[in-house]
């Protein structure tokens, strides 16, 4: 997975009201996915018939062209990968917001010395941990894999609010909450290339991914950022962030093997999962709630299908049986208590 605040389209609403991610980054959501909220300012419009195929084209394309990398091409760098897609996004968000109308959201936020060490700081900390993550379990698991357990994390939303008192349970949460668990681990039973240390970092990934959304929750609230102005500010933290953790976990090695790749294949991968986040601000604005929630899951399936199609990927029954039921949970969950 790439810099996608949008992949996996991940949305910040208000826990107290019981609303989760997922989404419209993760689904929109990744990467990548910062946060999405709703649009401070309106944004063009685009056609709902035209921007949720544009959308879920460059989600799907941006995991399966980092699994390219890392598996086909074996450049094995997440960390590398992700703070070069961080940097990417920091000077192309800074390039839109004196070239385009796109980040006039910029204007609304507050920005003090204070929020930012008591806010953006941890977030991004939180956000740059879910990233390298989520990154690196594709060098052990299948995308397909991956992308079921994935569904596990609104129920790590909802735990982690329940143990901190943000949200209270409830009878109708416990049940959705059971069923996509249930899937998830049928899913895990059923997979034939089990990893557990791959297994491990993905589950990491999710719990940081979840802290992230809760604390955004608890700091950022009522403050709206669209998925390109959170990742103008994300963007700069989480890649200096990463800069000091590289020469600790892959050093120089990425460097020397840039040649090797070649610079349109390292260029062309950011664009792709950059491009992401600005489909991600058209999308928040159009379609209902059921719409994009069903467009996740679509994409979901694709991205499932696409890795068995593309990279071979073994895909088996239990499987499908097991993520049908985590996907018909979160479902119930985004058109019955969240987003």
């Amino acid at each position: 997975m790439a810099l996608n605040p949008a992949e996996d389209k991940v949305e910040s609403v208000p826990l107290t009201s019981l609303k989760d991610e997922e989404s419209a980054s993760a689904s929109l959501a990744s990467l990548p996915a910062p946060v999405s909220a709703q649009a401070t300012k309106p944004k063009p419009k685009v056609s709902v018939v035209v921007i949720i195929p544009v959308w879920m084209a460059l989600s799907v394309s941006v995991i399966l062209y980092n699994n390219y990398l890392y598996n086909t091409l074996k450049f094995k760098y997440p960390v590398f990968l992700v703070t070069w897609h961080l940097t990417f996004a920091a000077i192309g968000t800074r390039v839109l917001q004196r070239t385009t109308h796109l980040l006039d959201g910029v204007k609304d936020v507050n920005m003090t010395k204070d929020m930012f060490l008591r806010s953006i700081l941890p977030i991004g900390i939180l956000f740059s941990g879910s990233l390298i993550l989520s990154n690196s379990a594709y060098l052990h698991l299948s995308i397909s894999y991956i992308q079921m357990l994935k569904a596990f994390n609104a129920v790590a939303v909802l735990i982690i609010s329940w143990v901190f008192r943000i949200a209270e349970p409830n009878r109708r949460l416990a049940l959705i909450v059971s069923m996509i668990s249930f899937g998830v681990a049928i899913t895990s039973k059923g997979e034939m290339n089990f990893n557990l240390f791959g297994f491990l970092i993905q589950a990491a990934a999710v719990v940081f991914e979840a802290a992230r959304l809760v604390m955004i929750e608890v700091l950022l609230h009522g403050l709206k950022m669209d998925p390109l102005v959170s990742l103008h500010y994300y963007a700069p933290i989480c890649a200096l962030i990463n800069l000091l953790v590289l020469p600790f976990t892959e050093g120089l090695a990425p460097f020397y093997e840039l040649a090797r790749i070649g610079p349109l294949i390292i260029f062309s991968n950011a664009c792709v999962a950059f491009f992401l986040n600005v489909a991600a601000v058209f999308l928040v604005g159009v379609g209902s709630g059921l719409i994009l929630t069903l467009a996740g899951v679509l994409k979901d399936i694709l991205l499932v299908t696409g890795s068995v199609a593309f990279f071979g990927a073994q895909v088996a029954p239990l499987q499908v049986f097991g993520y049908s039921i985590a996907l018909g949970g979160l479902v119930l969950f985004k058109t019955t208590g969240g987003k």
